[in-house]
């Protein structure tokens, strides 16, 4: 499997998915740790990729989902976007709702195992 259909495979797997630095309880840098702030906020389960564990995923998935920086936050398989969108989102009450109508099946896992 390609490093791309690696990236599908997690995407449409996991309604909430955030590929970030590190994990929600050691996340690696300030905007990880951010929005897994606000997700965890949100109330609901959701799937992550270390992209620090996985080069591979951190050097494709900028070309994968035209966004250049992490963390991405995708939900039901679309790009949502970055820290900032996040937490605007949450301060906004947008996010909430887009969380709450995720998915039916969360997985608080390593998406990438």
């Amino acid at each position: 499997m390609s490093t791309e259909e690696t990236i599908q495979e997690q995407i449409d797997s996991n309604s909430i998915l955030l590929y970030m630095k590190g994990n929600p309880e050691q996340p690696m840098c300030g905007f990880s740790a951010q929005a897994t702030q606000v997700l965890m906020a949100c109330g609901k389960r959701f799937a992550y990729v270390d992209i620090l564990s996985n080069p591979e995923i951190r050097a494709t998935l900028p070309q994968v989902s035209n966004w250049p920086t992490f963390p991405q936050l995708f939900i039901d398989g679309e790009l949502v976007g970055g820290c900032d969108i996040i937490t605007e989102m949450y301060e906004k009450g947008e996010l909430q709702p887009l969380i709450d109508g995720a998915g039916s099946e969360e997985k608080e896992a390593e998406a990438s195992e």
